[in-house]
């Protein structure tokens, strides 16, 4: 049936086949415009996850809001007049932007033990250095020692401050992105009806709208906070932090990948495919194809509306090395023929090329696809588009390879072969003799890779520090470094208290101190209940809770209830507020700073209160997930009560489940692919011994990616935890290829050994090409401002050297040493 399609089809009709091809390529071009990048933190989180559902619903719940930290180290002194200028001059400046609510600097915070006041004073009002007759060596003093600001809003040092900018809650993307995950939930549970699906695809369509709007204005926002930062570089060094920071630069950072490796590898495979074979067509050839295949691609991505995150970025890459070994197993082939039959005409040169290689690159192609399908069982949504992606344009691109390749060839007739000299390359020369060797050196080798791999796999960590994920010398590395040192850390985790729900009832009234005698018929008249929340049970569990989470090296600042306790004893003579106090203070206090100072740590609606506090991002012994583990034991014994339930969130326990998740579901599916290929290999060769040889070797040189990475302490992240089921993708490759060929020689004269020689003097070639294809195409991640992206070029070059080297010297050694044919 295929030989008949190419002989009364693409051999008859080469020009129709090319225009349609053309045409359509040209249409999903035209939607490969409309590919979009979301660089978003919801992007590497698990969709269904029920702490991401808690997460938000503490972040409605509690007076928080969107921020972002300018850090500043003045070349003068932190509170002479000119860095206290400059702070003002940038508040006023950013404060014009629409967006921003408030901000917070040393300059406007209120100044409360400089000097210490008592309560009765604060409640009239408060004292910030705006103020004249200021006393700045209490300032300093008080910055250094305040629960409120050290390690904060100032450095221990003293010579760095936080402006913290807030900005306006944006409620509508949340009501918005409630609806739609309403509907996708739905959508995961039943059928939705005709006006239900019209309901979901319209709701997708307005979130889409308006996030897309939203991260404009998000860009624009820090684009113009950046520009006013750089009217004041002079004064001294200045920093923009935070995660919407992080999520703009992202995008850019992918931007700038994307660019990067199309340009660089476009260069680069002009040079490879010049070099290794003299002939311009050989050249526009591959590389045609492959742009074809990019394009339509790209463009089936942007038609149904998937976008490019941090872990699917690559695809260009893997397209590009995918396509273009595709094109080169033909083009060697072609090449083999021609130079074999001088005088056999185009026609059948083609054919047989076509029909020589469609069996083995339709099996290297399903193997791949099914290395690749192991990212569908992950339970991260950008994990899943990339399996997706990867599967759907491999497909493509063995189909434009197969038609266009064929039909331009009929439309140029054959092709003169360039003349050079008939000589080996060194490498296949030297694995050819290590073959014949009979000696067990290859077994050897191949046993030591699997005990360091086995060992180092035992030492491999799960782990995602966002700092680590920069280069040394770009901004954000810089300002995530002094935020994480010096500022209290950069991960948010929050702890969260709930009490029971039976009403509490305020009892030893007569302990209140005589100075608050005044206000008890007042506090014990008043309407709202609200004042009686403040129990001592509670405080002392909240002091309590915060002090060990102090005690934490990994913890860096910790803010809740009891930071305000402790700064009111401070200012109440040394001596603890008790529960009328607190009340008290509760009932005079306004509105306004009740929203400040209390609405981000209690809500007494819901009889909870919410502890804050930040991870040291940079600490080398950090192990997020044994923290995490550690603090949900340690507060189980704290709290000991069953009636008090505590729960963790934020984005340090959203992205631990993430990677967590990855890792588990990488694993298993990882164990399934094994099985498949072995299925498939099986199928394809029709030998069970010839199947086990080839999952060995290929499962050998893979396993080397644990050994590297747990011996060099390179952690398992949201790119690296990928490159396994790539590998095994991309590897399969060489096997499928030689096995092929090794068999087609063996039945030349049943000889192991020379079938062995013939098959490195043949198609081995193809194979170092496309490998060093691929080898050259990852090695341009390097240049990458992402340390992941680097990472996972280098490991996979490592790992394609390995394969290859496997498939030289191991696989032939075992097919002779097995002998799996029969004569």
């Amino acid at each position: 049936m295929i030989k008949s399609f190419y002989k009364n089809i693409v051999f008859k009709y080469p020009f129709s086949i090319l225009s349609i091809l053309l045409c359509g390529i040209i249409f999903l071009g035209y939607y490969a415009t409309k590919l979009e990048i979301d660089a978003s933190a919801e992007t590497l989180l698990i969709e269904d996850d029920k702490d991401l559902n808690f997460a938000r619903l503490i972040y409605k719940r509690y007076k928080m809001s969107d921020f972002l930290i300018i850090t500043f180290s003045p070349n003068a002194k932190l509170l002479e007049q000119t860095s206290l200028d400059t702070i003002n001059n940038i508040t006023q400046e950013v404060l014009k932007i629409q967006t921003v609510s408030d901000i917070t600097s040393i300059v406007n915070v209120p100044l409360l033990q400089s000097p210490v006041q008592d309560i009765a004073s604060l409640m009239k009002g408060f004292k910030t250095l705006k103020n004249k007759n200021i006393d700045k060596n209490l300032v300093k003093k008080e910055f250094l020692n305040s629960e409120l600001y050290k390690n904060n809003l100032v450095s221990s040092d003293f010579k760095t401050t936080a402006i913290i900018v807030n900005f306006n809650k944006d409620l509508k993307y949340l009501e918005l992105l409630d609806k739609r995950n309403l509907f996708i939930k739905l959508q995961k549970n039943r059928t939705l009806n005709n006006q239900e699906t019209i309901q979901a695809q319209n709701t997708t369509k307005e979130f889409k709208i308006y996030r897309d709007k939203k991260r404009l204005k998000e860009t624009k926002k820090i684009q113009d906070i950046r520009n006013i930062l750089k009217k004041y570089k002079d004064e001294g060094t200045l920093f923009l932090g935070g995660v919407d920071m992080i999520s703009s630069d992202l995008v850019t950072f992918v931007k700038h990948d994307l660019l990067i490796y199309g340009v660089s590898l476009v260069f680069l495979l002009i040079f490879i495919l010049w070099f290794i074979f003299r002939k311009i067509i050989w050249v526009i050839l591959p590389l045609g194809i492959c742009f074809l295949s990019v394009i339509a691609t790209a463009g089936l991505l942007g038609f149904f509306s998937w976008e490019v995150t941090i872990i699917s970025s690559n695809f260009i890459s893997l397209q590009l090395i995918i396509t273009l070994s595709i094109v080169l197993h033909l083009i060697v082939r072609y090449i083999e023929l021609s130079s074999i039959y001088t005088k056999t005409s185009q026609y059948k040169l083609i054919l047989n090329t076509v029909l020589s290689k469609i069996n083995p690159s339709f099996f290297a192609i399903i193997t791949t696809i099914a290395g690749f399908a192991s990212l569908i069982l992950s339970e991260i949504k950008p994990v899943q588009n990339l399996g997706w992606m990867m599967s759907a344009g491999i497909c493509i691109s063995l189909l434009i390879a197969f038609l266009v390749f064929p039909a331009l060839l009929i439309i140029l007739g054959r092709i003169k072969l360039h003349k050079k000299k008939n000589k080996q390359f060194i490498l296949i020369s030297l694995c050819t003799n290590l073959v014949l060797k009979k000696n067990n050196k290859i077994f050897i080798f191949s046993i030591l890779l699997v005990l360091f791999s086995l060992t180092g796999a035992s030492r491999l960590i799960v782990e995602n520090s966002f700092i680590n994920y920069f280069k040394k010398d770009t901004q954000i590395y810089k300002s995530m470094k002094i935020i994480d040192e010096q500022l209290g850390g950069t991960t948010p985790l929050d702890i969260i208290l709930t009490f029971p729900k039976e009403k509490e009832v305020q009892e030893n009234k007569n302990d209140s101190e005589d100075e608050f005698d005044d206000f008890e018929d007042e506090f014990e008249n008043a309407q709202n209940d609200d004042q009686y929340w403040f129990t001592k049970d509670k405080m002392d569990l909240i002091i309590k809770v915060h002090n060990y989470l102090e005690s934490l090296d990994e913890v860096g600042k910790v803010q809740s209830l009891a930071t305000l306790l402790k700064l009111g004893k401070l200012l109440n003579k040394d001596e603890d507020l008790d529960s009328f106090k607190l009340a008290l203070l509760y009932t005079k206090l306004p509105q306004k700073y009740k929203d400040i100072i209390l609405g981000p740590y209690i809500s007494i609606e819901h009889n909870q209160t919410r502890i804050s506090l930040r991870i040291k991002d940079s600490n080398p012994a950090l192990r997020r997930n044994e923290l995490i583990k550690k603090i949900k034991k340690d507060l189980k014994l704290i709290i000991n009560n069953d009636a008090i339930k505590y729960d963790l969130s934020n984005l340090m326990i959203m992205y631990n489940n993430m990677l967590q998740s990855l890792f588990a579901s990488q694993i298993s599916s990882i164990s399934l692919v094994l099985v498949l290929l072995l299925v498939m290999f099986y199928i394809l060769f029709s030998s069970l011994k010839v199947a086990l040889i080839a999952l060995a070797t290929n499962v050998i040189p893979i396993s080397i990616i644990f050994g590297v990475m747990g011996w060099f302490n390179i952690p398992l992240d949201v790119m690296t935890i990928t490159i396994a089921a790539i590998s095994i993708g991309i590897g399969v490759d060489n096997t499928i290829h030689y096995i092929h060929r090794f068999k087609k020689e063996h039945k030349k004269d049943h000889n192991y050994q020379n079938a062995m020689i013939r098959s490195h003097q043949s198609i081995a070639y193809a194979m170092v090409y496309t490998s060093f294809v691929v080898i050259v195409g990852f090695s341009v991640l390097v240049f990458s401002n992402l340390i992941p992206t680097v990472y996972f070029g280098l490991l996979t070059v490592l790992v394609m050297i390995s394969i290859l080297t496997s498939a030289l010297l191991l696989l032939p050694k075992l097919l002779i040493l097995l002998r799996p044919y029969s004569k």
